[in-house]
């Protein structure tokens, strides 16, 4: 039951109740698991990730931290049409994935033992809640995530929210959205994917992880660069994040796309 204890509520079923393998399920086998804190970067994940392993199945987890109906998602529907996003599970209160389930790590099972994933990318419908304080915005459920995917032998692997244009400076190199996450949030240590973009830019990001605690409590892994606005071009994808389009602030798809081949060179 979805939207619980409203005139809206719909019984959508779940795909745990007619999966009976599930029932004693305590285990992902590995999986990898992307943590993205927002929908424009489930774009990147997966055309890096199909990039790199092109026969892999790819899952996208749906959480309700922002829009509730999968359909309202213009970006999920294109992915799908170009091959990117294999099978979509929508978990709490969000709805109509081509899989539903109670939660998320019911979500991680059901993609791997129900929608055969090979790795999963999780993050919310298209939006955010935020306020401009510490703890007042959804981009903290990737906390609960990583340590989901890890309490369940997957592979956690976060990828960044970093900005070079957003003109608000909170969002500007690391989040605060992800310092958070990933400090406060986070009680599993995951593998933390960066963008090795050189310059500047990169050089702010790793200082930045550095201030934060991140680096220390969590594994920075570098990752080479894959031009993900150009990738997203050659899929027909016209991706924005915030109003402004891809190419205008390249760091936070390329955060997203180095996640994304992480999980791929971690295939079981």
């Amino acid at each position: 039951m979805k939207l619980r204890y409203t005139s809206l509520q719909a019984d959508v079923g779940c795909a745990e109740e007619h999966a009976p393998e599930l029932a004693g399920t305590a285990s992902i086998g590995g999986m990898p698991v992307v943590a993205a804190g927002l929908h424009s970067q489930v774009a990147a994940v997966a055309a890096a990730f199909k990039h790199a392993a092109p026969a892999a199945r790819l899952a996208y987890v749906m959480t309700d931290g922002a829009a509730l109906p999968l359909a309202l998602s213009d970006l999920v529907a294109a992915l799908r049409g170009a091959g990117l996003v294999d099978v979509t599970v929508t978990c709490g209160h969000a709805f109509g994935g081509d899989l539903e389930a109670v939660s998320v790590p019911a979500a991680l099972a059901v993609a791997r033992y129900v929608g055969r994933a090979d790795a999963a990318v999780v993050a919310m419908g298209p939006g955010i809640v935020g306020t401009g304080t510490r703890l007042g915005h959804t981009g903290l459920e990737v906390g609960g995530v990583l340590d989901a995917a890890a309490a369940l032998g997957g592979m956690a692997i976060a990828a960044l929210r970093a900005s070079d244009a957003d003109p608000r400076e909170r969002h500007r190199g690391v989040s605060h959205h992800t310092r958070t996450a990933l400090t406060l949030a986070t009680r599993s240590r995951v593998a933390v994917a960066l963008p090795a973009v050189g310059g500047p830019t990169e050089a702010r990001l790793r200082a930045d992880l550095d201030a934060s605690g991140i680096a220390a409590r969590h594994d920075v892994v570098p990752v080479p660069p894959v031009g993900v606005v150009r990738l997203l071009e050659r899929h027909g994808l016209h991706v924005t994040s915030m109003g402004r389009p891809a190419a205008d602030d390249p760091v936070l798809f390329e955060a997203a796309a180095a996640a994304g081949i992480l999980a791929a060179q971690h295939l079981g």
